[in-house]
């Protein structure tokens, strides 16, 4: 009897291993796929002109330097903003909020807006930020509306990483005679950088991939601006993931959109590992 056990137990044992062996074979081979065959259609269609220069249709060039320099703009307002709200949010709710009722309606709020689709995000950011604020389309309220979006994103993670750190730390920097703020400074923010980043991380590949919210708030407009004008109302600028769509569903040029698609995919590699070495740098 305890030999059959055994020899069942055993098979079972094998048939789990062998099923999660089979889920992570699928689940490389699709990221792999999809990565791939991106690349296989797009990247022979990067090319410098692509890059460096406007759309014309005088000149009947296709360039994507708006779209790019768009993105970053996007992406750094949106960091700017959404970073001390996040992150002060987190700390505030881990750190100060004595009222654990409050702290749990704040973490369901938070919790609820990380799950409402994109679109839905992209016709308040119209209503309110374009219409309501006078902002029309522009980046700023693109940017605005993507700093909703992150927000809980930064905030659930940041607070997780400040619960990892040990009670201990707090309490012997208090009895150091450490004041609260300094507390938070010098101890429990360096060992709680790693969630940080990564709720960064997050929130870039969010605001870099988000084409939905941006299409209402954003607009669609391939115009090359400056930092300076990027910031003025009724500014239209057109992201990399709204240039693909583009390109893609309004022109049918499949070629333009697995070139701006592979470029996204190395930007987000890119920022990917340049925060993570930032990460390494701020936590020694």
């Amino acid at each position: 009897m305890e030999e059959t056990i055994s020899f069942g137990r055993r098979v079972y044992a094998a048939a789990l291993r062998a099923a999660m062996y089979l889920a992570m074979g699928l689940t490389c081979a699709l990221l792999l796929g999809v990565i791939g065959y991106i690349f296989y259609r797009g990247l022979g269609h990067i090319s410098w002109e692509l890059l460096s220069t406007s759309p014309s249709a005088l000149r009947g060039t296709v360039g994507i330097l708006p779209n790019l320099l768009n993105t970053l703009y996007i992406v750094v307002m949106t960091l700017i903003l959404v970073l001390p709200l996040g992150v002060g949010a987190a700390i505030y709710l881990t750190e100060y909020a004595a009222n654990k009722c409050l702290v749990r309606v704040i973490e369901f709020a938070t919790e609820t807006l990380s799950g409402i689709p994109s679109i839905i995000y992209g016709l308040v950011g119209m209503l309110f930020f374009a219409e309501f604020c006078r902002l029309k389309s522009s980046l700023l309220a693109g940017a605005l509306t993507l700093v909703i979006m992150t927000m809980p994103t930064i905030i659930r993670t940041t607070q997780e990483s400040l619960k990892t750190v040990p009670q201990s730390y707090r309490e012997g920097a208090l009895g150091l005679g450490a004041g609260k703020w300094h507390m938070i400074r010098t101890v429990v923010l360096p060992s709680s950088v790693d969630g940080i980043v990564t709720g960064c991380i997050l929130a870039v590949g969010r605001i870099v991939g988000e084409s939905a919210a941006l299409l209402y708030t954003a607009g669609m407009a391939h115009v090359l601006m400056s930092p300076v004008q990027a910031l003025l109302p009724n500014n239209q600028g057109a992201t990399l993931t709204v240039a693909m769509y583009v390109y893609a569903k309004e022109r049918g040029n499949f070629d333009v959109a697995f070139a701006i698609a592979a470029i996204l995919l190395l930007l987000t590699f890119l920022i990917n590992f340049a925060a993570n070495r930032a990460g390494k740098k701020l936590k020694k």
